[in-house]
């Protein structure tokens, strides 16, 4: 199996290295200009459904029906216009229960059928969302995905590194939600390779803390499907504050990203210059419902659809959401050592 992702990180020009033994290491090249763009999605995966095209599709293509016409500036628009270097996916991939297995035609109906534009054809790095493990979560580590369509990229938990400007690692949260092993409701978990529970997310924690602290890029960022902070229907998951947090916070985290509430967000953390960013709006949204508790630190949330882009350099960061549309919403600049936001 190594070997066999390892040839196909040639094919689709990733570089495969060990970081540690949970943990794989790619190589994402940035632009010329030392610079990073790239676009967040996530909660998205529902053949086309409630938006979710409207989200994707891009403002000039001439095969879109008249619902998608000139106003809609989507991703593939903005994702064009930035010249995007990938696309990070935060989640909840496939509603409502995942894949069925690997040839589910859902991956085709959701992801493969959906983001057609020509700036979507770059790699998408993907992690599991809560619903995903509602079916065949192994079938989304399958490599069978990425012969179908080889922008797909999922594993469990892994890093990104680009150049050392940024590196983003994704961490596999679904398992440290106890509700989901102790009262799942009618739903069934595909727990395979995660039990037992306590020595997964206790590891995992493990090779995160390592691989942030051996980290001498520029950003960090720490990408999972589940909100540390969040004021959305699901609000903040206590598992992730008292063990993910304190790790992100000893070793110098810029960004954490996430999806798993449906909508568009931006909190500043209130002893720790950690920004959390919320982009799961990608079909369902307009849940109505705001958390009125714990809203220290919250600069922008927006209950509907739309995506977030990301730019970098060495010395600036720029945040965008975007609704629907392609409006842009809410804009949030960073500078190292110096932080600042507007509207």
């Amino acid at each position: 199996m190594a070997d066999q992702w390892f040839m196909l990180g040639i094919i689709y020009g990733l570089c495969f290295l060990s970081v540690s033994a949970e943990l794989e290491r790619l190589e994402q090249p940035s632009k010329g200009d030392g610079s990073l763009s790239f676009l967040v999605v996530g909660d998205w995966g529902r053949r086309g459904a409630f938006n979710q095209s409207q989200v994707a599709f891009q403002v000039h293509s001439t095969s879109l029906p008249s619902l998608y016409g000139a106003k809609h500036m989507q991703m593939g628009k903005i994702g064009e216009k930035l010249d995007i270097d990938f696309v990070v996916s935060t989640g909840d991939n496939f509603y409502d229960n995942g894949l069925s297995s690997e040839h589910d035609p859902a991956f085709e109906e959701s992801f493969a059928n959906i983001y057609t534009a020509r700036s979507l054809q770059k790699q998408w790095y993907t992690v599991l969302g809560n619903h995903d493990y509602r079916g065949d979560a192994e079938a989304q580590l399958s490599p069978l995905l990425r012969k179908i369509d080889s922008r797909w990229l999922c594993f469990r938990s892994f890093i990104v590194n680009a150049d050392e400007l940024a590196e983003l690692i994704f961490v596999d949260t679904t398992p440290f939600v106890k509700t989901y092993f102790l009262d799942p409701d009618d739903h069934t978990y595909d727990w395979r390779g995660i039990a037992p529970r306590e020595a997964y997310v206790t590891n995992l924690l493990k090779d995160v803390e390592s691989a942030l602290r051996e980290s001498s890029a520029k950003w960090k960022i720490v990408v999972g499907h589940h909100a540390i902070r969040s004021v959305g229907h699901h609000g903040d998951t206590e598992e992730l504050v008292s063990h993910l947090l304190p790790v992100l916070k000893a070793n110098n985290v810029d960004f954490y990203m996430n999806g798993h509430d449906h909508c568009l967000e931006h909190i500043t953390d209130t002893d720790s210059p950690i920004q959390f960013l919320t982009s799961g709006a990608g079909s369902k949204a307009w849940r109505g419902d705001v958390k009125q508790l714990n809203r220290e630190g919250l600069s922008f949330f927006y209950d509907g659809q739309g995506f977030m882009t990301v730019e970098l350099t060495r010395s600036d960061a720029e945040i965008v959401f975007y609704d629907v549309y392609g409006k842009i919403l809410y804009r949030w600049n960073a500078r190292k050592h110096f932080l600042h936001s507007s509207i």
